[in-house]
């Protein structure tokens, strides 16, 4: 089971709740860009479909994580861990223009 394969940082739920209080109810979805492979990609609800095949890791602040299944196969065995470092965020994420980003960190869970 997919679900709770997610957590996050302090610093992480912090700057999600900053994002959340600006543009209102948000999502995460793990990108599988060449570039952005560690960055958690933040958009408003509505604003990015998620597909039928995506999986659901859970939930951070109460908004829900996706990730594509194709990535879900190769990460099935680890745990996500959503932090906050200093930087840019993906072109379009929300994190983005305020100089820091999240990033996924990520542990073993099962084998």
């Amino acid at each position: 089971m997919a679900e709770d394969r997610v957590t996050a940082t302090p610093a992480a739920l912090e700057l999600l709740a900053e994002i959340v209080a600006e543009h209102g109810p948000v999502l995460f979805h793990q990108s599988g860009g060449c570039c952005d492979g560690s960055s958690p990609m933040c958009y408003a609800q509505g604003d990015f479909r998620v597909g039928e095949r995506d999986v659901k890791l859970g939930e951070i602040g109460g908004m829900p994580f996706y990730i594509s299944a194709s990535q879900y196969e190769a990460w099935k065995h680890t745990r996500l861990i959503i932090d906050m470092v200093p930087g840019r965020g993906g072109m379009f994420s929300l994190d983005n223009g305020r100089e820091r980003r999240f990033l996924t960190r990520s542990e073993i869970c099962e084998i």
